[in-house]
């Protein structure tokens, strides 16, 4: 019985095209999003970016269009934090499909006072999980339409030593900045495992699949100019942290890959090989409290009650 041809090793400078797909990344005008953003749009896939700020995406869209001819990049007016709106911003795609959504968008406070949203919810677990919680409900019938669509839910290297405390999920009672981010993204982590549980078990063809970047620097992220500028005294003074971490274009691989690989499969995490932190993506084992079904169900729950929205195509059957 002749073998069957074997894919190609993953590389990611040479990414397999993807015309025809539309693919919308969250906070796609900055940081990790705007890396994620170039490198799909390179593959000629239609690229949306999701932003609040349209000065700052078009920015991004003429960065892109710079350096990848022929670039079919949007935008469409994106507010995490507000809940009211993000039907109309799904209203405002004008698609009737969705081959995939990169949940990257989100805000970290370094300093106190708490903020909340015009929702009354805290900044950071509203923007960062709530936000894209109440998103993907508004999404669905976009995805369902498209046969193998993925939800790629980026994650971060802060939550692993964080545990989220059920009874105060916004820190109403005991506020930390710092802790408050590594929950918002750990809520954001359980999110995406408890939805490909919903989705297997819907029997639904879309993937949930999570990544996150490893650790990421501004100062050996490559320039793209009016986005990102790094000067060549930044870059050379953390030079030797690139043993350790990496660029946010380098970052940004997991998620890209995560959209793109067809041997990618829901429930995974991928992340940066060397220590989760730097390197090409790979599939790394869940952390031990990703695992914790109870809590990401008790999650869902909660999220479903303070968004006002049930993810009715995922739902368990």
């Amino acid at each position: 019985m002749p073998s069957l041809p074997q894919a190609p090793p993953w590389d990611v400078h040479r990414l397999p095209r993807a015309e025809g797909r539309r693919f919308l990344v969250t906070g796609g005008n900055a940081g990790i999003g705007y890396f994620v953003a170039e490198q799909l749009a390179a593959t000629g896939a239609t690229v949306v970016l999701g932003s609040r700020n349209p000065v700052k995406a078009q920015a991004a869209i003429a960065s892109i269009g710079s350096r990848v001819p022929g670039a079919d990049v949007r935008h469409v007016p994106l507010d995490l934090a507000d809940l009211a709106s993000l039907g109309a911003s799904v209203d405002a795609l004008g698609l009737d499909r969705l081959d995939a959504v990169v949940h990257n968008a989100g805000v970290a406070l370094d300093h106190p006072p708490r903020r909340e949203t015009v929702d009354g919810h805290e900044l950071m677990f509203a923007t960062n999980h709530l936000g894209h919680f109440a998103l993907t409900h508004h999404l669905a019938p976009l995805l369902a339409a498209t046969p193998g669509s993925r939800i790629v839910t980026i994650g971060s290297f802060a939550a692993k030593s964080e545990h989220l405390d059920l009874d105060d999920l916004q820190g109403a009672h005991d506020y930390r900045p710092k802790r408050a981010y590594a929950r918002s993204k750990l809520a954001q982590m359980l999110f995406a495992l408890e939805l490909d549980r919903c989705l297997r078990a819907a029997r639904s063809t879309t993937l949930s699949v999570l990544v996150h970047p490893g650790g990421a620097l501004d100062s050996l992220t490559p320039s793209r100019p009016p986005v990102h500028v790094r000067t060549t005294g930044e870059r050379l003074r953390h030079l030797p942290l690139g043993l350790v971490v990496q660029g946010k274009d380098a970052a940004a691989w997991p998620a890209v890959r995560a959209v793109l690989d067809p041997g990618v499969r829901g429930g995974q995490m991928w992340s940066p090989r060397a220590f989760g932190l730097r390197g090409a993506p790979r599939i790394e084992p869940l952390w031990n409290h990703l695992a914790d079904t109870a809590t990401a169900a008790r999650l869902w729950a909660a999220s479903c009650e303070l968004t006002g929205h049930d993810l009715t195509f995922a739902h368990r059957a």
